[in-house]
């Protein structure tokens, strides 16, 4: 959320709202179809007081999508509640990579302040000192000779 305080009667596409003989003619299905996959956990609506289905617009959705897949495409039951799965899945560690990426980029901003900061605080009186490059040359020496003195 933004931090603002939601309205309690403010409509999201979660809200369940719809019972089941108008889910089940917005989404083109017998209500008991809809039952049926509530009972195998394909699509879970919300329950009301007295225990009834109340479904959202994103179930509605949901139950489209679940009558193409099994319609159009012939994937059995099992199969696309495993799709399902297999999506939510998906949807929940594509949030949590959100959410690190995020967090990662608040450190990298604190490293780099803190970076700053252990810069701006450098003596600029010193320099820094750089070697003179070392060579492989070979250098003999040898102690000069003391001449002997005359007797």
């Amino acid at each position: 959320m933004d931090g603002r305080r939601r309205n309690p009667y403010e409509l999201t596409e979660d809200t369940p709202v719809y019972v089941i003989s108008v889910a089940a003619q917005l989404s083109g299905l017998h209500p008991q179809t809809l039952r049926q996959y509530d009972r195998l956990g394909l699509v879970s609506p919300d329950r009301a007081a007295g225990r009834g289905r109340r479904y959202s617009a994103r179930d509605i959705e949901l139950l489209r999508q679940v009558q193409q897949l099994s319609q159009d495409e012939g994937i059995n039951l099992a199969g696309i509640k495993r799709i399902i799965e297999l999506e939510n899945q998906v949807a929940a560690l594509q949030s949590r990579i959100a959410e690190l990426e995020s967090a990662l980029d608040g450190a990298a901003t604190a490293m780099r302040q803190r970076e700053a900061a252990v810069h701006a605080s450098y003596r600029r009186d010193l320099v820094p000192y750089q070697e003179v490059q070392q060579t492989s040359a070979l250098v003999v020496w040898r102690p000069k000779r003391q001449q002997q003195a005359p007797d």
